[in-house]
């Protein structure tokens, strides 16, 4: 038998089963596992949007913030009309406590698509704490 240490700790099947293992993962709320298994797709197909985009949400939603950050991050390079890209670093950059820097994204996905509640309530939330620390000061 030969001792293949290449594939040690490789999933099985190919990436687009590890893309749709991901998703499901990920739906299912096991975040974690669902970013262990995508970033071993987006390894194999770094140029893949649909990886990279579920890669980024399994990040933000297993709170590894600065990850999903720089994920949605290099969406948004790659295609600065993407306004999920932006809202979702918007997102990630807030949580991070960085508001100045997340209010220009959500403004921007919110100015895309402005009949997405949930893009113009976390431009409020944001907009709303940065109000907030300027009547501190």
């Amino acid at each position: 038998m030969i001792n293949d240490d290449a594939n040690v700790g490789t999933p099985g099947g190919d990436v687009y089963d590890w893309y749709r293992r991901g998703l499901a993962l990920l739906e299912g709320g096991d975040s974690a596992a669902a970013a262990q298994l995508l970033a071993r797709a987006r390894e194999a197909e770094p140029g893949s949007k649909s990886i990279r985009e579920a890669l980024a949400r399994a990040y933000f939603n297993s709170r590894h913030y600065a990850d999903s950050a720089a994920a949605f991050e290099g969406l948004v390079d790659d295609n600065p009309s993407d306004d999920y890209a932006h809202f979702g670093l918007g997102l990630a950059l807030s949580r991070m406590g960085r508001h100045d820097a997340a209010a220009p994204h959500l403004a921007m996905a919110a100015a895309m698509r402005p009949t997405v509640d949930h893009y113009n309530n976390a431009l409020r939330q944001v907009r709303a704490t940065l109000r907030a620390r300027e009547d501190m000061k």
